[in-house]
Formats: structure tokens, C-alpha cells, sequence
């Protein structure tokens, strides 16, 4: 573990910074998503062991910019469905855009959602990898509070000439973990008339 701790978390925590502000917190978070990274998941118990200390302040922050989700859920997969508990035996994953994200800042130093966005499509073999940041973007320059209505990313797709691909797109955004649906926010789907998705904010920022 020490190994993969050190490993790259400088360029990793000077990326962050810039992102999440300079701290004591962003600091030990840095060194928690560079170990996470490679595992795709990191017990609470690990994460005591990197930090040293107590992690409640760094899961809670990491928990707001959805870098690191509780595997535990109430209902469904969504992100508003996961159950965040502070204690032994609780399992935390890195979603797949976040891997990229922090995988690219540990050699690179820059926290960039589009270069990350434009390697996990490419390795995931979509044909229009190269126009999906250009959607993300659109989606975040769109979204109110993180929030956007399936309406509105289909009318961004027309608009980027990738109006056959709706469905299979946010499906792709879905499993990235770029978005994610709310699923509870029944009268605001109803008023919208479209279901409504969250977009990921650590993604959302520099993009």
C-alpha cells in the first residue's frame, strides 16, 4: 500500500487543489483516490490506514464531488439511492470517469475531464469518443445545480449531430459515471416530463 501511495499522489494533490482547495483534506483525499484508483473500490478500513486519522471529513468530501461513492445502497444504483456510513466494514468505489480523472492527474498534475472523458470512450471503442466532451460540456453548461432533464440532453445530442444515439449515450454517461439518475424527484420529473439526471461534479468543473 505505501508503494501506491506515493506513487504520483503530488502531481495528484496539486491537480486537486486547484479543484478542491488546498488542504489538509484534499491532501489525504489525494493520497486515498491514488491507492483507489488502481483497486476500483477501498475499504474504511484502508482508508484509516492511508490517512492516518479519522476519515470521516475526507469521505464526506469525497461523498459531495462524487469521487468516492458507498457501495451500500437503499434501493437502486443511483447516486442518491447510496448509503454513506462512517464505519469498519464499509467498501467505497471510484467511478470509471474518476479513475481516468485521477489516473491522468498522477502524471500530468492537471485535474482534466476531457482528456479523461475522450481516453475511457476511446478504450471503450465509441466511434464519436472525440464529440462526447463536447456533449459533457454542453450537459454542464445546461444543468442547474448538477441537474438536467433527459429532454435536454436529447436536444444537445440533435444538436451535436448525435440524435440516433440518444438512449445508448446516457446509458454510456450512466456507466461512465458522468450522470446519474434521480430517481426520487418524482413532481420534478413529472413537471418536466422527462426523467432528470445528475451530473457528476467532479467532472463538471474544468470540462
Amino acid at each position: 500500500m505505501e508503494k501506491q501511495k506515493a506513487k504520483g499522489t503530488e502531481d495528484l494533490e496539486g491537480a486537486m487543489s486547484g479543484v478542491f482547495g488546498s488542504d489538509t483534506i484534499t491532501s489525504r483525499l489525494s493520497q486515498v483516490l491514488a491507492y483507489a484508483a488502481v483497486k476500483s473500490t477501498v475499504s474504511y478500513q484502508e482508508i484509516k490506514e492511508i490517512i492516518k486519522d479519522d476519515p470521516e471529513e475526507d469521505l464526506l468530501l469525497a461523498d459531495k464531488w462524487r469521487l468516492l461513492l458507498p457501495v451500500r445502497t437503499t434501493k437502486s444504483s443511483s447516486w442518491e439511492d447510496r448509503l454513506l456510513l462512517l464505519r469498519d466494514g464499509e467498501i467505497y468505489e471510484v467511478l470509471n470517469v474518476v479513475k481516468y480523472l485521477v489516473k491522468g492527474a498522477l502524471h500530468t498534475g492537471k485535474w482534466d475531464p476531457e482528456q479523461a472523458i475522450t481516453k475511457l470512450f476511446k478504450e471503450l471503442g465509441d466511434p464519436d469518443c472525440k464529440q462526447i466532451p463536447g456533449l459533457v460540456r454542453s450537459i454542464a453548461e445546461e444543468a442547474v445545480n448538477h441537474k438536467i432533464t433527459g429532454n435536454q440532453i436529447r436536444s444537445i445530442c440533435v444538436q451535436l449531430g448525435l440524435g440516433d444515439r440518444v438512449d445508448g449515450l446516457i446509458a454510456a454517461l450512466k456507466a461512465a459515471g458522468i450522470i446519474s439518475p434521480k430517481l426520487r424527484s418524482f413532481s420534478e420529473v413529472f413537471k418536466a416530463g422527462s426523467p432528470i439526471y445528475e451530473l457528476n461534479p467532479s467532472v463538471a468543473i474544468g470540462i
